[in-house]
């Protein structure tokens, strides 16, 4: 039997929570579109410029998000202690340089480190501290405020990448760099300095559950689901689907690019695509009353294949538009997949250290996927062949999920 934890309050007033929120809208959009989604249009103009590769290049990239998944384990704790305002004000204002360190990178090695560098800023600006910060403060309406924040953030390719093509147009890409290195700074350090502004609540107390036999505790129960072949089985299936979903978003512009297509309508394809993960995420309610949680898991999975496959294939500038809009709708799924996966089959009891070791491959896997779309586009000697086989791994994660039952 378990016993139901007190109903959880929040500790701010309407007003402050939604200072919280709007603050939080605004910095996580502006902070994945300097950090994240500038990457993939300025990546083609990066690499003719400097001479180094596109692999190297998205190696780089690849290697500051793999920073930002490692310190988001210490960053938690801190978070957990102390509250949101310092860090994520702290991870701003260390942003800024890194991206200029980008921008201004002489030779690849400065390049690299600027990418470690800006790792470390994304750890502490990102989504995880945010969805810290909304789930402490929020209380019991946590998921409403959830919801609203990855709508407003799943806008940020919408806005950054025709933003970032044009100015790359007009300044080349160190220099767009230098100008959202300015524009994050001066949005993000004074906004996550006030508006994060509140009392930090102490956590939320665990539920005591009780064994059928009466005995406290059922320590055996999350390791042996974590052994267990469905759990097995759903992690590699998330994870080789997130690794193709995310190496198809970074690649997007290269390939298109490939097709013969300019940068601004590469850039706009990436923008719309914002449009259908916020779609996607907006459709996902209506998806969970219909149909069950191994259907709907297996036909978003194959649903990502299809349209890497589709993205492959195409070759005209609609059909690639209007491939990369249906490939943003499955992403904008994917993400809610993921986030639901442990809750919808084995509840809430061990939700946070089951997740946990869920999320640490999937992580994994999105962090190294910019990387590994260009290392396979430069082994088979086209974007078009790597999204091919990029479509086939994401067909063979869908069948491992195929087995998965709730």
């Amino acid at each position: 039997m378990t016993t139901d934890a007190a109903v959880a309050r929040p500790t701010l007033s309407r007003a402050a929570l939604r200072r919280v929120l709007t603050t939080l809208c605004a910095t996580e959009t502006v902070s994945w579109g300097v950090l994240y989604y500038a990457f993939p249009v300025l990546a083609a103009d990066i690499s003719a410029t400097t001479g180094w590769s596109t692999t190297s290049t998205t190696a780089a990239f690849s290697a500051g998000l793999i920073v930002a998944a490692v310190l988001g384990i210490p960053i938690g704790r801190l978070l957990d202690r102390h509250g949101p305002r310092w860090i994520m004000t702290a991870g701003s204002v260390l942003a800024g340089p890194s991206v200029v360190v980008i921008a201004l990178a002489p030779s690849y090695p400065l390049f690299l480190a600027g990418w470690l560098l800006a790792g470390v800023a994304m750890a502490a600006v990102l989504y995880p501290p945010a969805f810290a910060a909304l789930t402490r403060w929020f209380g019991d309406g946590r998921v409403k405020a959830l919801t609203l924040l990855t709508l407003a953030a799943g806008l940020a390719s919408t806005v950054f990448a025709p933003l970032t093509a044009g100015l790359a147009g007009q300044l080349g890409w160190r220099d767009s760099y230098l100008v959202l290195a300015v524009l994050l700074t001066v949005i993000t350090v004074p906004a996550h300095w006030w508006g994060l502004r509140g009392t930090w609540p102490a956590p939320e107390r665990a539920a005591k559950t009780t064994a059928p036999s009466g005995r406290s505790g059922t320590r055996s129960v999350p390791s042996q689901i974590a052994r267990s072949m469905p759990f097995i089985g759903l992690t590699i299936a998330l994870s080789l689907v997130a690794l193709t979903a995310y190496a198809v978003l970074v690649n997007l512009v290269p390939l298109f690019l490939e097709r013969g297509l300019d940068v601004s309508t590469a850039a706009l394809a990436l923008g719309i695509g914002g449009i259908g993960q916020v779609a996607g995420r907006i459709a996902y309610p209506a998806l969970t009353r219909s149909f069950g949680v191994r259907t709907r898991t297996v036909s978003i999975l194959l649903a990502t294949a299809l349209t890497t496959a589709l993205l492959g294939l195409l070759t005209s500038a609609e059909a690639l538009i209007t491939a990369a809009v249906i490939a943003g709708v499955a992403r904008g799924l994917l993400t809610l997949i993921i986030a639901t996966a442990v809750q919808e089959r084995w509840g809430t009891e061990h939700y946070g250290r089951l997740t946990g070791l869920l999320s640490a491959p999937v992580t994994i896997c999105m962090a190294i996927s910019p990387w590994a779309g260009a290392a396979v586009a430069t082994l088979l000697g086209s974007f078009s062949a790597a999204f091919i086989a990029l479509a086939v791994l994401a067909a063979i994660g869908a069948t491992f999920a195929l087995s998965n039952r709730r």
